[in-house]
């Protein structure tokens, strides 16, 4: 099992990582694949299903779609154009594909919300379809967005490909293995991880990846703590970050703040990036869009409220979160819509917890047992978006998982690594309870508060 740190931290755009870019993901696959057909293609057609029916619209899944069918592609979004495209084939109907052409594609006839039984594979499903002149469909697709961005045709959900974790020089598939080879190696789980990817990139593709994913993330942070206004989709939830930043520095400034206003600085570092995240801005999955903040707030609270923190070993932090999400994700989910957001949330504040733990001189036993204690409060935790938004309680659940992150490391620095609960057990509970969790809590927006919202 080797899931690279890109992989892990995906550049790409809000609202939602599964039903934003996902989606925009499978239509470019799409396209790409009726480029190499021989036949011509007059026209395209999407249904979405499952999860992406019920919360589509809220998660922007209906332009991602569109746009995705367009060409545009999550790595290289453009805003601007990204508005002309959806304005031209809406009025249109009419969509301009690199390759293929001016295809027919009718938004409100081509683009369909399928509310019935989800498609067998995953709750995230969409089936895409291109057609020829007479109306007849020539190539069909059926792709899902599986969480954290990343994309399988049913093809490749029912036979995965081969694991080449043997090519790899540390593959481990468990935190049990992790441990063991690091014991017997004598290098950290960062060191491994490192080594791992080094199979893959360069060692200057690699250090300029991550100081590229560090730069986006923090670009986030920033922006978010410094754009007002309110946030789209109809809740009018208004954006609080400035404020509260503003007023953190006011209180720093009189050296007039209480202990635990550190708390604050590390949930506003997490909701300025949710809060763009729900606004459709760029961010890192890491591991999810919903989840986007956690990491990045743990991060910059290590870099700015801890003495001793040293840019040196961002990489080092990256490299360990992405390791444990790696494991979380080969052996349960990151996708809210499969197991809720025990495995968004919960998933980024383990590996927040062990990179945190890790650039403050923990061991790999007390990395392992920083990531075991903040997934272990996470668990059974429902994702139950008001009006299918990445907003409530979105925003400030990445405050508080960013929070609980920072906890896990410091309760697991004071011990010696030795620990009840394996993070391997952990994983395994969390997976069991998101098969058993109704699927009214799995980003579905069908229960809990989703439905419990105030009459005005």
């Amino acid at each position: 099992m080797f899931l690279s740190v890109f992989e892990m931290f995906k550049i790409g755009i809000g609202p939602s990582s599964s039903h934003t870019m996902g989606p925009m993901v499978a239509a470019a696959r799409f396209l790409d694949h009726l480029r190499a057909q021989p036949f011509a293609v007059h026209g395209l057609h999407a249904t979405l299903h499952g999860s992406l029916a019920f919360t589509g619209v809220g998660h922007a899944t209906d332009r991602a779609v569109i746009l995705g069918l367009a060409g545009v592609t999550p790595d290289a979004y453009d805003a601007d154009r990204a508005e002309a495209a959806l304005a031209a084939i809406t009025a249109t109907g009419r969509i301009e594909v690199p390759g293929l052409g001016a295809l027919t594609f009718d938004p409100a006839r081509d683009l369909v919300f399928d509310y019935g039984p989800p498609l067998p594979g995953h709750a995230n499903g969409l089936v895409l379809r291109a057609t020829d002149a007479q109306g007849d469909v020539i190539a069909e697709e059926t792709y899902y967005s599986i969480g954290g961005g990343f994309v399988l045709t049913a093809a490749e959900l029912a036979a995965p490909a081969a694991s080449a974790a043997q090519a790899f020089p540390y593959p481990f598939e468990s935190a049990a293995q992790m441990l063991e080879m690091a014991r017997a190696s004598g290098r950290s789980i960062a060191a491994m991880k490192r080594a791992n990817e080094l199979r893959v990139h360069g060692p200057a593709a690699l250090d300029a990846g991550l100081s590229r994913i560090w730069a986006v993330m923090s670009d986030c942070i920033d922006r978010g703590l410094a754009t007002e206004g309110t946030l789209p989709g109809g809740l009018q939830v208004r954006r609080r970050a400035p404020a509260i930043a503003r007023a953190l520095r006011a209180e720093a400034g009189l050296n007039l703040a209480p202990p635990h206003t550190v708390n604050d600085w590390i949930s506003v570092y997490a909701m300025a990036v949710n809060e763009e995240n729900a606004a459709g801005g760029q961010v890192v999955t890491a591991p999810t869009n919903g989840a986007a903040g956690v990491i990045p707030a743990t991060l910059r609270y290590w870099l700015d409220h801890v003495p001793g923190a040293s840019r040196d070993r961002i990489g080092a932090f990256l490299l360990t979160a992405a390791a444990i999400g790696g494991l979380i994700k080969h052996n349960a989910s990151i996708s809210g819509a499969e197991c809720g957001c025990q495995a968004e949330v919960g998933s980024a504040a383990a590996m927040a917890a062990a990179g945190l733990a890790a650039v403050m001189g923990g061991s790999p036993e007390q990395v392992e047992n920083a990531a075991e204690i903040a997934l272990e409060h996470h668990l059974g935790m429902t994702c139950d978006p008001v009006k299918g938004l990445v907003q409530v309680p979105c925003i400030e659940r990445n405050g508080l998982g960013a929070i609980k992150a920072v906890s896990a490391a410091s309760l697991a620095l004071r011990g010696d690594g030795t620990h009840f609960m394996p993070l391997d057990n952990c994983i395994e509970a969390m997976r069991q309870t998101g098969a058993d969790m109704s699927a009214k809590y799995k980003e579905t927006a069908l229960g809990g508060l989703a439905v419990n919202v105030p009459n005005c």
